[in-house]
């Protein structure tokens, strides 16, 4: 009796690691999503060091190749609004447009991805009632985690944008994606 729940289980295993499930990427084509989660900046506004963190959210739109097994490859654009936050003496705000490249691996439903890209971006900081504005165009990276259920994904990742007006700025996020 023993052995012959053993070889049920080994056949039910074996059926479950090698099916197409198991090995295919994310699924592919064209999907759209949103997330939310905590930006950081630090850096000089107004000749004061500034140190925001608070929430933020970003829409994406992006395309997924699925091309090859156990591969995700993607391209993708994202909205992202970092939030603002004031210290009492200045207000500052960020705003972005990126644009991205991502190479991931899939172990069923799980994947892992890293993306690189370019971000657009506007600050704006009004401190003693004058507005001063800042903008540039920069370096992204993110790495970050996903769990598809069959067109629907969830997210966590990490980006940094490398700007060269301040020190540190980072987005900590989670976001639900669609794809069609």
């Amino acid at each position: 009796m023993k052995l012959l729940k053993k070889i049920l289980l080994t056949n039910m295993l074996s059926t479950l690691l090698l099916s197409s499930a198991a090995f295919a990427g994310a699924e592919s084509g064209v999907y759209l999503g949103a997330g939310v989660g905590n930006s950081n900046i630090k850096g000089p506004v107004d000749e004061e060091n500034f140190d925001l963190d608070t929430n933020g959210y970003k829409l994406i739109l992006g395309y997924n190749f699925g091309i090859v097994p156990l591969v995700d490859l993607a391209v993708e654009g994202s909205y992202v609004d970092m939030g603002d936050e004031s210290d009492g003496v200045t207000t500052f705000s960020q705003s972005s447009l990126n644009g991205f490249g991502l190479a991931g691996v899939s172990f069923g439903p799980v994947g892992f991805f890293a993306k690189l890209g370019l971000s657009s971006w506007s600050a704006d900081a009004t401190a003693r009632g004058v507005k001063k504005s800042v903008s540039g165009t920069d370096p992204v990276y993110g790495i970050g985690a996903r769990l598809q259920i069959m067109k629907v994904s969830g997210r966590i990742e990490f980006e940094y944008y490398d700007q060269n007006n301040f020190d540190d700025v980072y987005m900590s996020s989670i976001s639900l994606l669609y794809t069609f």
